[in-house]
């Protein structure tokens, strides 16, 4: 198929406690993945953000880590994940021109990805205190 980041059909990912979850907006990081559900917008950032650590393997459906991402429409669609889909599809018409841009969402996934990944911390002079 294509590789994960240029893939524009809609994207579902299967974790590896088996929950799934819509992807409205991906990136990736370090040798994973990072991701926004829909309505993210409507949460704070570290619920919204999400990270799996990879690596990445595969050309659709694709493995991260121990969770499997495929196109939504494929291998059996799951019926809450569609209707999850669609209304995440209505939101976005009504938002419009007032959704980010794929330069701000990716601005805002970096700012907040080491935080996410957990690894904000992993050395003192990348901490939050010390940037403050």
């Amino acid at each position: 198929m294509a590789d994960l980041f240029s893939v524009t059909a809609p994207l579902a990912i299967r974790l590896p406690d088996g929950r799934k979850e819509v992807i409205a907006e991906k990136l990736p990081y370090d040798d994973g993945l990072l991701y926004l559900p829909p309505f993210w917008m409507n949460m704070e950032p570290l619920e919204a953000l999400r990270y799996v650590p990879g690596p990445i393997r595969g050309e659709g459906p694709w493995k991260v880590g121990d969770a499997v991402v495929a196109v939504l429409a494929c291998h059996g669609t799951d019926a809450t994940l569609a209707g999850a889909f669609s209304d995440w599809q209505a939101c976005l018409m009504q938002l419009d021109a007032a959704y980010p841009d794929m330069q701000e969402i990716e601005r805002f996934m970096r700012v907040h990805a080491a935080r996410a990944a957990g690894i904000d911390h992993c050395n003192p002079r990348f901490s939050r205190q010390n940037q403050e």
